[in-house]
């Protein structure tokens, strides 16, 4: 069967905007392979075990159980004592929920390569939005965006260089915000151990993403800024249910689990970039959750590889595709086979 390759500018960009877009994939490729092996996300492919849950669903929000799972929270990333910790819907949630906690409009720098999901949510609520090649050209911006790992590359911003965007930011009474929703997967990452108080900076931590949680989210904002009590405010003291609190409280405490884990990721990780290699692809980064490879012909092979029910998540700007771990070596071996054929037409 032949099949013929879309030009670069012809992939759908939400396919670029959001991972996860298996309802997309199935409707423009009703014939691909079933069922549909996702590798779009930048998410562990084995879940932590969640906990089994009684009449908690009966009983409601439990004020004492979310509290506790903030001090929990705020002790997993070594948070300094001077922050507040707020949980919330998924980090996602509260990266989109922030523009909307501003009344007037702000200008809003995003280090590159960018969300264009989180861009759209900013520019939805008022605001200006600009993307920079790095931290020091924030410029005259208000607000500055910087996931840390990256999402798409892994790439880790420099903590000094984090450091030195500060100063103009505040004097624009502005605020420096810190996505560090992949950061469970290298202790580099993280700048909470590191400062003593985070009065212009607010940290998005999730449980999620490391712990192969998307469909049961929780987050948390971690900050010394009076946005704290705006996420407060705006979200409820229902914010979080009562099965993500249990989840949360059990996923954060099991430090065995977590050692176990990264073990296991590197493991895959490690066989998934020699699957990539071998097709001839290049590794352009990366964390323990994923690999971007980069190749000559990314709508081509995120084409082919979706007639073949392999989703992948395109960044056609880098001329790259990012791969998640797969589950198992049969998805594995799967996914080799896409390759070779991708390789060999």
């Amino acid at each position: 069967m032949a099949f013929l390759f879309r030009p670069a500018e012809k992939i759908d960009p939400r396919f670029v905007e959001a991972a996860g877009r298996l309802d997309l994939a199935r409707s423009l490729y009703p014939d691909a392979e079933a069922p549909w092996l996702d590798l779009s996300r930048a998410a562990a492919p084995w879940s932590f075990p969640a906990p089994r849950l009684g009449d908690e669903f009966a009983r409601g929000m439990d004020a004492d159980a979310i509290a506790a799972l903030a001090v929990l929270a705020a002790k997993t990333y070594r948070a300094p004592p001077s922050v507040e910790v707020v949980p919330l819907p998924g980090a996602d949630a509260g990266l989109r929920l922030l523009p909307w906690l501003y009344r007037s409009p702000k200008r809003v720098a995003f280090l590159a390569p960018a969300n264009a999901g989180l861009r759209a949510a900013w520019e939805a609520a008022g605001h200006s939005t600009a993307k920079i090649a790095s931290i020091a050209a924030v410029g005259k911006a208000d607000i500055l965006v910087v996931d840390n790992p990256g999402h798409a590359d892994g790439r880790i911003a420099a903590h000094a260089e984090l450091a030195a965007a500060l100063p103009a930011l505040k004097r624009r009474d502005g605020l420096l915000v810190i996505d560090e929703t992949l950061a469970d997967t290298d202790d580099r990452a993280s700048i909470l151990p590191s400062v003593a108080r985070l009065d212009s900076t607010v940290v998005l931590r999730s449980a999620n993403a490391f712990h192969g949680a998307g469909g049961l989210p929780l987050g948390f904002a971690i900050t010394s800024h009076p946005i704290a009590e705006r996420f407060r405010a705006a979200l409820g003291p229902d914010a979080v249910s009562a099965e993500a609190v249990a989840f949360g409280r059990a996923a954060l405490a099991d430090t065995d689990f977590a050692a176990e884990h990264r073990a296991r990721l590197a493991e895959m990780g490690g066989k998934l970039e020699v699957a990539l290699t071998h097709a001839g692809l290049r590794i352009a980064g990366g964390t323990l959750l994923f690999r971007l490879a980069g190749t000559d012909m990314p709508h081509s092979l995120f084409d082919r590889l979706a007639r073949a029910g392999i989703l992948t998540r395109p960044f056609p700007k880098l001329d790259a595709l990012r791969f998640s771990l797969p589950r198992d070596d049969i998805d594995l071996a799967r996914l080799q086979a896409a390759l070779a054929a991708f390789a060999s037409a």
